[in-house]
């Protein structure tokens, strides 16, 4: 039986970002948990979330031939196996199946709710597994409903992290990790001066999570359900216990949970009741 406590040790590795406009993140914490991290927890997979702008920034600026900085950054450290392409790139989408370039209406916040909530749903399905979730890239809706997801569907093997980047490297366009030779980036005007990417440091900070999943009932763990469906199951979970009896209507309800009964039953509930 595995270790929940060591997640580096799980055969399928998982790594899901939230990501925006800047794909750097993904590198970021991929230099966090599988260079600078001890014990290393080196990802099988990468996963990103993120709109259609950021799906196209991740692909140029990571995917390609150049300047490829996600192959870039496995050959650098020689790192083997991890697998991050354009079908890992998770774009969310509208009602109306088109990807979003942005999260700003109630409609979009509902929709990239329930997004987040399927992805995570899916990928804690695997007992096989460790995910590890980053909420540093992205909208802060977005984080907030990873985190929210993973608190709901998360496992003991299960982490959620945030990346912590020392200035003047933060958001900086042309730094992607600390590389392992010396590289000479530049400052934004006015004050352009040169840096040396080796010298970045670049922090991960663990996030402690309450984990909800035991409360949750069988259908919602392997089906679809939407966020709002899976908070309310939780809360039914954890809340103080509430029971219903409506006599004339020969119903009771236990939970949030209705059910006609035979009048014998509902005799029966109502006696152990008073």
């Amino acid at each position: 039986m595995r270790n929940p406590e060591q997640p580096e040790t799980y055969p399928r590795r998982v790594l899901l970002v939230a990501c925006g406009l800047t794909p750097q993140i993904v590198t970021e914490t991929l230099y966090a948990l599988a260079v600078a991290r001890e014990p290393r927890f080196v990802p099988t997979e990468v996963h990103l979330v993120t709109t259609r702008e950021g799906a196209q920034r991740a692909r140029l600026s990571l995917l390609s031939e150049e300047p490829g900085w996600f192959h870039r950054f496995c050959r650098d450290y020689n790192l083997h196996g991890i697998r991050l392409d354009e079908k890992a790139i998770h774009v969310l989408e509208g009602v109306d199946g088109e990807p979003l370039s942005d999260i700003r209406t109630v409609e979009e916040n509902a929709r990239t709710a329930d997004i987040i909530t399927e992805l995570v749903r899916q990928l804690t399905q695997d007992d096989d597994a460790a995910l590890h979730v980053s909420i540093a890239g992205g909208r802060k809706t977005m984080g907030f409903y990873l985190g929210y997801a993973l608190s709901l569907f998360g496992r003991p093997q299960d982490r959620l992290s945030h990346v912590l980047v020392s200035p003047p490297f933060e958001s900086h366009p042309e730094f992607f990790y600390p590389t392992p030779r010396s590289r000479v980036i530049y400052t934004g005007p006015p004050d352009v001066r040169p840096l040396d990417a080796a010298e970045a440091q670049v922090t991960l900070a663990e996030i402690p999570f309450v984990r909800l999943r035991h409360g949750l009932p069988k259908d919602l763990l392997e089906g679809r359900a939407t966020f709002l469906e899976v908070v309310q199951a939780a809360q039914r979970a954890v809340g103080p216990p509430e029971l219903k009896i409506a006599l004339r209507q020969r119903r009771a309800s236990f939970g949030g949970i209705e059910l006609s009964l035979p009048p014998a039953e509902l005799a029966f509930l109502s006696w152990f009741a008073r």
